[in-house]
């Protein structure tokens, strides 16, 4: 396992498999799919970044890597994924075998390009989009941790307004004479053409058909989106008047929420201001859309929000009509290259369910709480705008593509990403997730953002001893085109080689370079996936039976001699990973919403390994005098009069005090200074 955890550490990539079945058959009897969970802007201490544009194969495009053979003498690489022979360009005219550019050093296997000619920075931009329609408590505590937030935004932001309840209202924060804003009918859908007519954008001059920014003047959108060197003023006294809806509520109804609305606006606003700029539309949420497109139940509360249940029976009114309208709200923002973020924290559900393929589609994030003034959506609030290590590090704006071998082809990717349908001889014909193109669009991505990509093997023979031992490897190549969070342009090139075996002898192989922990996060994405997308998908059963297909394929045994079977060490934690994945948040929707099955599930699609496998089983870590702190199993022994308990299940954390712990600290042992050191514990999970 060590060694896996080296390879992420070189790359941030895990394989579930190291040693690659080289048939499609191999394949097939692996069950486990050959996969990769790749980290693309994961950050590395060493990380060489070069200031010129990287050399590409003139027939795959692929980037100059360590694989490549090289041909000193005559100037040519030898592409490792098309054989396509390449001339070393002018600048290149130095290289030798002692004077390699660091593109051909083996340890420099992922690196980062940033060109001269790109290298003007872009701004961000941040469109605050805030719900008005919830009790007067919660309004102080959103407001609070905006306030707090404003000194933080990055210099060369700009910064925008939107609230919306009954109305929405976009706030014109560039008018400085008295406060003023631009109302639209919550009920009603608002196209950019119509809104950049009531904004009177083109009252002096003729509307142009095309062009950049639609034609807008600097003026024209300063009018909305604001420096955040000169936005502070504005925005805290539009804060500090801020009311919630002053609409009536009948008792026997919900509060009347525009949020499909709000989002629209602010996505045509962002389209014809900043078409292909890195732009967030940070939404925070207080409770469902009742009010116009998007909405998720009625405003009576004689009628219940939907439910498992209701989804299974295909009886909740509005939810087709509601993903409907979000997933070309997606398309939208995707064409732009724009994020929608999510803040919901209310008691009730707010839409996450309809609203998940908008936020992942685009790379947005989700917090999910139950109050504004919840620490979970104030410190992750403030953390968006920290720089630093303290800082998500947020980069907007990016393309992913994929160079594999040609006995290998992309399924599709598992993730937050959307699909450019670039048709390539890489793509297979079996589709999961985001598939059939080898290219795909992130909008928004941080340092931990993770995509699982699932690869499909060709190869239907296996070939003689000669061609496998000759070129027994498989080479990937992930490309990242991205905008960091300084504002300028970057490509980061991760090129990877994996052996490929096949034939009777190759099941130690295989075994060898089995990565349990990829293999569980990789299932878990999987089973999620299929869960949304197959009507008659029956999970347990379908992990069931992928479970005792490995065992039967790796296990050692004498048939009917059941106390005979063993596994190797390689594969002994997979089946506790599975009997934990079945009765996981993933796949058990039992006393859980909608709304926090599809926060689990985007959160489970978005982090890397390490996490994935703490969601599907949590850690348990035993504190005691005895002995350092170590793991401990899942189970009730480790409970002991003299130790704390830490179960992390990555959601949520729980720390248990044995009886002799718990007294000590009833007395206040922990508080002594005699007792500060043996009671560090306490002191440091207190609450």
């Amino acid at each position: 396992m060590a060694e896996f955890m080296e390879l992420e550490a070189q790359d941030g990539v895990r394989m579930t498999w190291n040693v690659v079945p080289g048939t499609k058959e191999e394949a097939g009897n692996c069950v486990v799919p050959v996969s990769a969970i790749y980290t693309p802007i994961k950050p590395f201490p060493n990380m060489l970044v070069l200031p010129y544009a990287p050399l590409r194969c003139r027939n795959c495009s692929s980037v100059l890597n360590p694989f490549c053979v090289m041909d000193f003498a005559a100037k040519i690489w030898i592409c490792p994924f098309c054989f396509h022979r390449s001339h070393f360009p002018a600048h290149y005219a130095s290289v030798s075998e002692e004077n390699l550019p660091a593109e051909l050093f083996p340890q420099y296997t992922t690196i980062e390009y940033k060109s001269p000619r790109e290298a003007a920075c872009l701004q961000s931009v941040f469109m605050f989009v805030i719900d008005t329609s919830i009790i007067e408590e919660e309004m102080a505590f959103l407001k609070s941790a905006l306030s707090q937030v404003i000194g933080l935004f990055p210099d060369n932001s700009l910064v925008g307004l939107i609230t919306f309840g009954t109305l929405v209202h976009l706030h014109e924060i560039g008018f400085s004479t008295a406060p003023k804003t631009y109302v639209f009918k919550g009920s009603k859908d608002v196209s950019k053409g119509q809104l950049l007519e009531q904004m009177g954008f083109f009252l002096n001059k003729p509307k142009p058909l095309t062009g950049v920014r639609d034609g807008l003047s600097s003026e024209s959108i300063a009018r909305f989106l604001l420096p955040a060197s000169e936005c502070e003023f504005a925005i805290n006294s539009v804060l500090e008047e801020l009311q919630k809806d002053p609409w009536p509520i009948p008792a026997d109804q919900r509060a009347s929420r525009s949020t499909g609305t709000a989002l629209s606006v602010a996505a045509s606003l962002l389209g014809a201001c900043f078409p292909g700029s890195g732009a967030r539309i940070m939404a925070f949420l207080g409770g469902p859309s009742t009010e116009g497109p998007g909405a998720i139940v009625s405003k009576n509360l004689s009628e219940p929000i939907r439910s498992h249940k209701d989804l299974d029976k295909d009886s909740a009114p509005h939810y087709h009509k509601a993903i409907k309208f979000y997933e070309t709200l997606a398309k939208q923002l995707v064409h732009q290259g724009h994020v929608l973020d999510l803040f919901a924290c209310a008691v009730d559900q707010v839409g996450v369910a309809e609203l998940k393929v908008v936020v992942e589609r685009t790379g947005g994030f989700v917090v999910l709480a139950e109050s504004f003034g919840h620490s979970v959506f104030k410190d992750t609030l403030r953390r968006v705008f920290q720089s630093g290590d303290k800082g998500l590090g947020l980069s907007s704006n990016g393309i992913f593509e994929v160079n594999c071998s040609k006995d290998l082809k992309v399924q599709g990717v598992l993730g937050p990403c959307a699909s450019l349908e670039k048709r390539s001889p890489l793509c297979s014909d079996t589709i999961i997730g985001q598939g059939n193109t080898s290219a795909w669009k992130m909008c928004g991505l941080d340092q931990a953002t993770s995509l699982c990509l699932v690869f499909d093997i060709v190869r239907k023979d296996i070939p003689d001893a000669t061609v496998q031992s000759s070129s027994s490897q498989f080479y990937f190549q992930f490309l990242t085109f991205y905008q960091h969070n300084s504002g300028e342009m970057r490509l980061r090139v991760t090129t990877l080689s994996r052996r490929w075996v096949a034939g009777p002898g190759s099941i130690q192989d295989l075994i060898s370079g089995f990565d349990q922990d990829a293999a569980a996060a990789a299932m878990a994405r999987l089973v999620s996936f299929k869960m949304e997308i197959e009507a008659e998908f029956d999970p347990i059963r379908w992990l069931d039976k992928a479970l005792i297909h490995i065992c039967s394929r790796f296990g050692d045994y004498q048939k009917d001699t059941p106390s005979s079977f063993s596994l190797s060490p390689r594969f002994s934690i997979f089946p506790q990973f599975m009997f934990h994945l079945r009765r996981s948040q993933f796949v058990q929707v039992f006393n859980n919403s909608p709304d926090e099955t599809a926060y689990f599930r985007m959160i489970l699609n978005r982090e890397n390994v390490a996490n994935s496998v703490v969601m599907i089983q949590p850690s348990l870590v035993s504190y005691s005098f005895q002995s350092v702190p170590e793991p401990a199993l899942l189970d009730v022994t480790a409970i002991a009069a003299d130790r704390i308990l830490l179960l992390d299940s990555y959601f949520t954390v729980v720390i248990f005090h044995g009886s002799t712990i718990a007294q000590w600290r009833k007395a206040g042992y922990h508080d002594q200074p005699e007792h500060q050191v043996t009671f560090f514990l306490n002191l440091e999970f207190t609450g």
